[in-house]
């Protein structure tokens, strides 16, 4: 048996990827059932058998590339423990961007809200968290991606995000909503990133699309119009070269205002327009 310092200490190296030191606390605190703060605190803790059997085979798993949202089962994002699987996007930190100016812009009660694409249901369910009196459509075309949306949705006890199956807005029934986001497929296939780090082991479906990457952020645009209030919002997430394209899209869609916003890195990453 190894103490909890000297795993940490010989599994960085093993595993070579740039958060290693993170990647080998989060899978130690995983196993142990508890917060990585634990591990600082009782860094002598010695591993059972076990237990050390069940952290080798998740650090041979991180060296082969697998992401560490995957092997726990879970992510955070916007301080909501969310579960997770390869059937859709691991939620990112970059995203919770599109969530704060979402809430900056719509700050009424009240409010009909549509998040498609929802994946895991992050957004839809950041902004259920600030905004219970808000009615949220959670869209998503993949059954698995639907079914894992639904299972986070009881686990965290929505009671005002509706969970429905839908191709962008093809099976939306008529309705109105004041804010529209979502965080669609905008990376072009040929593009190289798709065969490193997270991405690999994350369905393309989610992460590439046609024309560039600009396909659905497209379709996207031009449909929302018969979806959005007078004066409502249309917020999407997209590549950090992207953002001139993207307000394009949205000013040929007719949309006013429109404007793109930057990243904590600096980087354009998401734009908006109002109808």
């Amino acid at each position: 048996m190894t103490s909890v310092k000297v795993n940490v200490a010989r599994s960085i190296e093993l595993v070579g990827s740039e958060s290693a030191r993170l990647d080998v606390e989060v899978l130690l605190a995983h196993i142990l059932g508890r917060e990585r703060t634990w591990l600082y605190t009782w860094p002598e803790y010695e591993l059972s058998v076990a237990e050390q059997s069940e952290f080798d085979a998740l650090l041979e798993r991180r060296k082969n590339g697998e992401p560490v949202a995957h092997l726990t089962g879970e992510r955070e994002f916007w301080s909501l423990t969310l579960k997770v699987d390869p059937s859709t996007l691991i939620p990112r930190p970059d995203t919770e961007l599109l969530v704060e100016v979402a809430l900056t812009l719509c700050p009424q009660e009240g409010l009909h809200a549509l998040d498609l694409g929802t994946g895991t249901g992050a957004i839809a369910f950041a902004l259920a968290s600030e905004k219970p009196s808000w009615h949220i459509v959670a869209a998503e075309k993949s059954k698995k991606a639907l079914a894992l949306a639904e299972e986070n949705r009881k686990r965290l006890g929505f009671t005002n995000v509706q969970v429905l199956e839908s191709d962008w807005f093809a099976q939306l029934p008529p309705q109105r909503f004041s804010l529209i986001v979502s965080n669609p497929p905008y990376i072009d296939a040929a593009d190289p990133h798709l065969s490193e780090g997270d991405v690999r082991f994350e369905p393309h479906t989610a992460l590439v699309a046609d024309r560039g990457g600009l396909a659905d952020i497209e379709q996207i645009a031009v449909q929302a119009g018969e979806y959005l209030e007078d004066s409502g919002w249309l917020l999407v997430e997209h590549g950090w070269q992207q953002a001139e394209s993207v307000r394009g899209i949205f000013t040929a869609a007719g949309y006013r205002a429109v404007e793109s916003r930057r990243d904590y890195s600096g980087w354009e990453r998401l734009t908006l327009g109002r109808k």
